[in-house]
């Protein structure tokens, strides 16, 4: 009922009020370690479920109180910036109802390092496993740089930190995924990671999956040779497939949800081949059911993300993605999300 009534406003709207009411635990509560068989580990880190909130969704840490309650194995904030920056004009966020989709050109629209933080330093251990995803300011002249301002600032106040490279909204940020360019990246970011005293943090990478097969094979084998220690597959298309209905099929931005499934799944199982299974990946685009998110590990993710599926489900979906994921790894007679790992790939 709640989430028929947030569609009845601009979609920009009702992402803002979703997000007051998290930010106030205005929830049910979910465990998170409700079924015994979905906990796993990810790059290290020791999660109750496998399946994340994917970055974007909560971009400025102010609705962590209620995603913590709804069930999630672990959140992803951001994409967060150095400095404030308002994104790109509106209207930038359209729903795609019949396909259940979205395309946004938002343009990494953030409150900034220094209020992002802040929130982050209020929290609390029932928070759960909480990763940053970090990104670059429209006008620097220097992305390295505002790259490792992300990495300073956050490290020490979340459990992992995701490079953004692969946002389609942002002009030139996608080149950071090529060449040189990522190589300098990643050695600069895992330099600064061995600054920090302690055990190390994750540093994964988000790619886009709108790739050539020659470009798939050259990032996994620079993410692999830099120390990165897991990639996220994948960020939002530029693509629009012939099968999408809706009015807004035709907006500029970037395409999430349903129509994304198939073909980031099978980049999914790509980039799990050229890998050889030695990079943990985490697989993103079109997930809504326990079967989709089983596809997704079955091709190669030892854990997955949602988001559009939040805007057309709700908070319950979050459950019945769970409890449906379990009930299949029973059928399939696996006590353990690891077995299931990589199993059509």
């Amino acid at each position: 009922m709640l989430t028929r009534a947030l569609h009845l406003l601009p979609p920009e709207r009702a992402h803002r009020l979703a997000i007051w009411g998290l930010g106030h635990g205005l929830v049910r509560r979910c465990p998170a370690d409700a079924w015994p068989s979905l906990a796993t580990n990810l790059c290290g880190l020791e999660l109750p479920n496998p399946l994340g909130l994917a970055a974007g969704f909560d971009k400025n840490a102010r609705g962590l109180p209620g995603l913590a309650k709804l069930g999630f194995g672990f959140v992803e904030i951001g994409t967060v910036t150095p400095r404030p920056q308002a994104g790109n004009p509106k209207p930038r966020l359209f729903r795609l109802a019949e396909d259940r989709a979205l395309i946004n050109r938002l343009g990494f629209n953030s409150e900034g390092l220094e209020r992002v933080r802040a929130r982050l330093a209020q929290r609390r251990p029932e928070w759960g496993v909480i990763g940053a995803n970090i990104g670059a300011n429209r006008d620097s002249v220097d992305p390295v740089a505002d790259y490792l301002s992300g990495l300073r600032a956050l490290y020490p106040l979340v459990d992992y930190l995701t490079v953004n490279v692969s946002s389609p909204n942002t002009p030139g940020l996608r080149r950071l995924q090529h060449g040189r360019e990522l190589e300098t990246l990643l050695a600069a970011l895992t330099a600064a990671r061995h600054e920090r005293a302690g055990a190390p943090k994750p540093i994964l990478l988000k790619i886009a999956p709108d790739l050539e097969a020659d470009e798939e094979r050259a990032i996994a084998e620079t993410a692999m040779a830099a120390g990165v220690d897991g990639l996220i597959v994948a960020n939002t298309t530029l693509a629009r497939p012939a099968t999408l209905r809706s009015r807004h099929r035709d907006e500029a931005g970037g395409l999430s949800g349903a129509p994304l499934f198939g073909p980031s799944t099978a980049q999914l199982r790509r980039i799990h081949r050229l890998t050889e299974g030695r990079l943990p990946l985490v697989g993103v685009g079109g997930i809504a059911s326990g079967a989709d998110a089983y596809a997704k590990i079955r091709a190669g993710a030892g854990a997955v993300q949602l988001y559009t599926a939040l805007i057309y489900g709700g908070p319950a979906v979050v459950r019945r993605v769970l409890a449906e994921l379990a009930a299949l790894l029973t059928r399939d007679g696996h006590s353990q999300v690891a077995a299931a790992i990589g199993s059509d790939a």
